[in-house]
């Protein structure tokens, strides 16, 4: 009981405190520092006490990782505010030199605290300056002073509260910028590298582990090429040695790093055609000046070197074509074939030139330049291969966890809208009541489609499950032919035929249907379209056809589990559940019923004289009368209901949420379903009765067992009562009396 206490006393002690200071400043009980006594003494005691422990509190809750509470802010806004008023009337009253604490204080709850308290703040620091005009005995009076000052008050937090909103939205514009910068200055550093494609932006499924790599990426080229620099500055004792790069158009150079002396090198770009440099990119082979050198144009001015040097950064292998034909490959002019990918210059300012081992020296220092750029790409390409692996591999696993048909089907859509990037995506299955199980693709058979799911734009919910014949369409053609479509290079026409004339996609740019195909069958197909013209290259499509692949093999093999299941939980004779299924079915509607107090009934069927039926007519006639039978019970029965075969020709229903009175009236409708019908079999017309038994929880009996032993005993008084009819199970005498 003290604990409790002790934990009410702590929660209420912030927000008493403050209560009573407001109540303090009503009555008029707090004077200046010339005349205070001991009421002023506690209550500063008081709030700078509850001060201590709301501040312990939030220390605590930084300790353990957790943000402050709305009522935490609310009980240390109010305390501050309290104390600053005290402060202010114990200065002078409200016109005190001190009173300005008051708003700084509420510029401090209004810059760190939520929105939500300082909103709540203002109004208590309106209210507490409105108990202290009372308490100084001003109002009526003063009301329109008093209403300056709440204004005010309500003013200050307001503004406060805006420039701090735009100061921070400026920030983080600013930083956002900032950050915008320099990814772009790493991209453009990675496509002077050669690590990415122009325009490749926004290609990689993972946005963030694509920054983090070109990141590093650069970084370890930098690392590289500043360390060449620094071994040919060392060894040719330059005045500069510069590495420039060409631009991603091959139309300019720019300079990528250096070791200088000097401060007049030019950091914008330059021509790729001007100067030395521009001679070297043209020509693809080394130049050597000494004497009065008027082509360093890489510096800002006259140049101050006598001698220089420049070789090229030619990559022996590459597969992009150059913008400017620079980088096209050598025909027979004794050129070294590669494309140009920079320059690589070193100047002395003294009467040295330079020799050729120099040369042979800057051209050794600019292939590890090169190496190191191509190791980047390398593992660029490797990173690449990887995580394209690491997709597939987790999709493959995604669909092979999927046990159910409708599972596999949504599982592929998901997977292909991860994979590739698609607006429109659709699965449609051959109908099985169509197609021949053992007709191979192209035979003629006839068929039809099911659109069996759809995602994305005009995926309206008109598509799903929409059924549409073998025409001359593209889904119907895939199936027909096994061969994904359309074909590479076709174009599409406005209104594609893809399903039928009633299903019509339009918008799309891009199409790709591709076949399920399971061993030498063709299930149905996998369509994808999106609004962009060629989005689907080569290796969007090789994706799609491994889903594909895997997506008809995941739903071949859920629909055999389905089977299997099927098969080991109904009859095989009836398409009804087999008793085994029965009893665990039965088991759980009891227990729902039990669970939830609701009634249950349970019928157990007999077919009358089934023996001369197999007697007089034969077993294959005693199975189509059972066959017939249970059909007519199927129809009757509810789909919450459990129909099953008992064994023999016997047949129980389970009636969730049904009384005696229902349950009669089913077994009534039962009985003369089955006395009007007629069953054809080879020897002729049949026709048959049937006698019932009914028992109910909780009236008849409370256990499973004794339901369906009451209902045996019903089925048996029914029989010896004349057949064709249904009796109601009573109670036992124990239960009755216990009624």
């Amino acid at each position: 009981m003290s604990a409790r206490l002790s934990h009410w006393l702590r929660l209420l002690w912030p927000g008493a405190a403050a209560a009573a200071a407001a109540l303090l400043f009503a009555l008029g009980r707090v004077h200046t520092f010339a005349a205070c006594g001991w009421t002023e003494v506690a209550l500063l005691g008081g709030l700078l006490a509850s001060l201590g422990a709301v501040g312990v509190r939030r220390v605590r809750r930084g300790w353990q990782d957790l943000a402050p509470r709305l009522r935490d802010d609310l009980e240390l806004g109010a305390l501050l505010l309290a104390l600053a008023e005290c402060v202010a009337l114990l200065g002078g009253g409200l016109e005190s030199p001190l009173y300005p604490s008051v708003y700084l204080v509420m510029a401090f709850l209004v810059a760190f605290l939520r929105p939500a308290a300082g909103a709540l703040l203002t109004l208590v620091a309106i209210g507490l300056d409105l108990c202290a005009f009372d308490g100084l005995g001003a109002l009526p009076r003063a009301w329109p002073q008093a209403m300056a000052h709440a204004g005010f008050l309500a003013l200050f937090a307001l503004l406060y509260q805006l420039v701090l909103a735009a100061q921070v939205a400026a920030s983080r514009r600013a930083e956002g910028k900032a950050v915008a910068r320099r990814l772009r200055q790493l991209e453009e550093r990675a496509r002077e590298y050669r690590l990415i494609a122009a325009g490749s932006e926004g290609t990689d499924a993972s946005p963030e582990g694509r920054e983090r790599w070109v990141a590093a990426a650069v970084r370890e080229v930098e690392q590289a090429v500043g360390s060449a620099l620094e071994v040919a500055e060392c060894a040719l004792g330059t005045h500069t040695c510069a590495v420039f790069l060409l631009s991603s158009d091959d139309r300019e150079l720019r300079l990528h790093d250096c070791r200088s002396r000097s401060e007049r090198l030019r950091r914008e770009p330059l021509p790729a055609g001007e100067g030395i440099l521009g001679g070297v990119v043209r020509r693809r082979t080394s130049v050597r000046l000494s004497g009065s050198v008027k082509a360093a144009t890489y510096y800002e001015g006259a140049a101050p070197v006598r001698s220089v040097i420049a070789v090229p950064l030619i990559e022996r292998r590459g597969s992009r074509s150059s913008a400017s034909g620079v980088s096209s490959a050598s025909s027979g002019g004794g050129e070294a074939p590669g494309f140009v990918r920079g320059v690589l210059v070193a100047d002395r300012i003294d009467d040295r030139p330079f020799a050729d081992e120099d040369e042979r020296l800057l051209q050794a220092v600019g292939r590890e330049v090169l190496r190191a750029m191509e190791i980047e790409r390398v593992m660029g390409t490797i990173k690449q291969a990887r995580d394209e692996k690491d997709r597939i591999f987790r999709a493959l696993e995604e669909l092979n966890r999927a046990s159910k048909p409708e599972e596999v089907l949504e599982t592929t859509l998901e997977i292909c809208r991860s994979l590739v990037a698609i607006d429109f995506g659709a699965l449609t299955l051959v109908e099985e009541a169509a197609a021949d199980a053992t007709a191979a693709p192209g035979d003629g058979a006839p068929r039809r489609h099911r659109i069996a799911k759809v995602t994305g734009v005009n995926a309206g919910q008109a598509l799903t499950g929409h059924a549409f014949p073998d025409n001359g369409g593209l889904c119907a053609n895939v199936v027909r032919y096994g061969t994904p479509l359309p074909g590479a290079g076709a174009r599409l026409g406005d209104r594609p035929l893809v399903f039928d004339e009633e299903s019509q996609l339009r918008g799309i740019q891009a199409l790709k249907i591709l076949p399920l195909r399971s061993g030498d069958r063709v299930l149905g197909t996998l369509v994808a379209a999106s609004r962009h013209r060629g989005a689907f290259d080569d290796e969007a499509v090789r994706l799609l056809e491994v889903v594909a692949l895997q997506a008809a093999q995941s739903l071949q093999r859920a629909k055999l589990f389905a089977e299997v299941e099927r098969m080991a939980t109904t009859d095989g004779l009836t398409g009804l559940v087999n008793h085994r299924r029965f009893q665990s079915l039965f088991d759980e509607r009891l227990a729902l019923a039990r669970r939830y107090q609701k009634p249950l009934s349970f019928i157990l069927c007999d077919i009358d004289h089934f023996k001369s039926v197999n007697d007089g007519h034969g077993h294959p006639a005693g199975d189509a009368v059972l066959r017939g039978v249970a059909k007519l019970l199927a129809g009757e029965a509810r789909e919450t209901d459990v129909v099953a075969r008992y064994g023999g020709e016997e047949f129980a229903l389970v009636l969730p949420e049904t009384d005696s009175a229902a349950a009669r009236s089913l077994a009534e409708r039962i009985r003369v379903a089955v006395e009007g019908a007629s069953f054809q079999t080879d020897g002729g017309n049949l026709r048959v009765t049937l006698s019932l038994g009914i028992a109910t929880f909780p009236e008849t009996a409370q256990q499973k067992q004794g339901l369906i032993d009451l209902a045996d005993q019903a089925l048996y008084a029914s029989k010896h009562g004349g057949r064709n009819r249904w009796t109601l199970a009573q109670p036992k005498p124990a239960l009755r009396a216990a009624k």
